[in-house]
């Protein structure tokens, strides 16, 4: 997104207006008992979240974490990151993650409702036909009631059609987890290499969106949802 994002964070460049961030934000609103919405920054952007959680309208509490990051060298990748708010704000309870440049359409309450009735891990999934855009994400091979029998991240040759985007719910049985997957040196980067470890651990179901999820992560991308948002294209989403 460079060089948008030189002096900005992706989650904050405005969308029709409104900062990406604030549109996860009115998804997460529609949860039951959410108790602390929890954003992880950089130390180059952590004034400026700082200065959003203050004057964000939300039905829970905003607090933004400064994970320490000031370099490529000492960045924390995802997963660390996820680890750094556990251990910091000593979280005991069920969480959702959400990657902070998604853009979805589908009712992340739906996804909750599963994780309700399965008693386990959910991620999201979609099911696409682009075999192209399916290597450049993670794939889950699934049973009949969508418990994750495989999943592989970036596959050169697709195991199936089933695309998982970044929005998980996880238990609170799941969180010390993570730290024994990054004590034993797994990848701390991107969040779906958690999830391929965690399936081998423990059931983990995928919701098949409602909807789209989209990945804000290239000025061709940002440019398009920006277009399509100012041409009422997700008006009438449903949350």
């Amino acid at each position: 997104m460079y060089p948008l994002t030189l002096n900005q964070p992706k989650a904050l460049l405005p969308l029709n207006g409104k900062p990406i961030i604030n549109f996860i934000l009115d998804q997460i609103n529609t949860l039951p008992n959410v108790n602390e919405i929890v954003v992880v920054s950089n130390h180059k952007f952590y004034p400026q979240f700082e200065l959003w959680a203050k004057n964000v309208e939300s039905k829970s509490p905003v607090s933004v974490l400064n994970d320490g990051t000031t370099t490529e060298d000492n960045r924390l990748g995802a997963i660390g990151d996820i680890h750094f708010t556990l251990r910091v704000k000593d979280i005991d309870e069920d969480i959702v993650v959400i990657a902070g440049d998604n853009y979805m359409t589908y009712p992340l309450s739906e996804q909750y409702q599963l994780f309700k009735e399965k008693q386990s891990d959910v991620v999201c999934g979609q099911r696409l036909n682009d075999r192209k855009l399916l290597s450049r994400l993670a794939v889950a091979t699934l049973d009949d009631n969508n418990k994750i029998l495989s999943l592989v991240e970036k596959p050169e040759d697709p195991p199936s059609d089933v695309a998982i985007f970044a929005t998980y719910f996880y238990q609170k049985e799941t969180l010390p987890l993570f730290s024994k997957y990054l004590q034993e040196g797994e990848i701390p980067d991107a969040p779906g290499y958690f999830v391929q470890w965690l399936y081998n651990k423990k059931d983990v179901y995928t919701y098949i969106m409602n909807g789209e999820c989209y990945d804000i992560g290239t000025i061709e991308a940002y440019d398009t949802m920006q277009k399509d948002m100012e041409a009422g294209k997700y008006g009438n989403q449903r949350y």
